[in-house]
């Protein structure tokens, strides 16, 4: 017991006695590892069954967009991302008909460069901007609403829902579509409005009024002139005629 005693205070003068800051210090906490980049086609691939949407996004460019996008600032993104029977329900041949500029502009108008969350449909301006550019009537108008829990997309071509949700995380939200969102741009591109006809300014109109008056002015001193000689003429002869009359008497 007293041994016991002896050692105990022993190690307390032993800890009092140590010169401060030998004492080993605790090891700081060790930080999270960092998320891995977001990667958009990689979201895809593990969800399934959206092989041809996926090919697109690579061959347009627009899936390093995205991931520069996403990965380089805090800009949220929304995907409508259309399934591989959605693109088999198009024509035949018609992704093969457009043109690579076409092609990038179909895939663009399936994102909007902000993130929408599925509570947010019901209180959306439409029309929604997409990364297809403007989104007036005729170009890429993108019009979203709801009906009780289903969210309807109209695009002036394609009329659809949101099927379902692929992925969320606060910055990427990818929803599945029935159809594939058909731009009018692209696919029913309006005639270009015609050029309104030029109008002739007041001033310029007034000028060619005061040019045809002057233009008038001579003729019309000229004929006066005319006039006054002829006149003259015949008062002359009159009096010619009276003094050779009165000669002869």
């Amino acid at each position: 017991m007293e041994h016991s005693l002896i050692n105990l205070l022993f190690t307390v003068l032993l800890l009092l006695t140590t010169t401060p800051g030998t004492l080993s210090q605790p090891s700081p906490a060790v930080a999270p590892a960092p998320p891995g980049p977001t990667n958009v086609t990689k979201i895809l691939e593990k969800a399934g069954q959206f092989t041809v949407f996926i090919r697109l996004l690579k061959s347009t460019g627009v899936a390093n967009q995205l991931y520069g996008q996403l990965n380089n600032s805090d800009n949220g993104i929304t995907i409508f991302a259309p399934s591989d029977s959605s693109f088999s329900g198009l024509k035949a041949g018609t992704l093969n008909s457009l043109t690579d500029e076409q092609q990038v502009e179909l895939i663009q108008f399936h994102v909007i460069p902000s993130y929408v969350s599925s509570s947010n449909f019901q209180t959306i301006s439409n029309p929604l901007r997409t990364q297809a550019g403007d989104s007036a009537d005729g170009h890429f108008p993108l019009n979203v609403t709801t009906s009780g829990n289903t969210v309807n997309i109209t695009t002036g071509v394609t009329n659809t829902t949101v099927s379902g949700n692929v992925y969320s995380d606060g910055q990427l939200a990818v929803y599945q579509v029935d159809k594939v969102l058909l731009p009018q741009q692209v696919f029913d591109p309006r005639p270009p409005a015609p050029a309104p006809a030029p109008s002739v300014s007041k001033s310029k109109k007034k000028k060619e009024d005061s040019d045809s008056s002057g233009d008038d002015t001579p003729a019309d001193a000229s004929f006066a002139s005319r006039n006054v000689g002829s006149l003259r003429d015949a008062v002359s002869f009159c009096v010619i005629s009276a003094l050779l009359g009165w000669f002869y008497l």
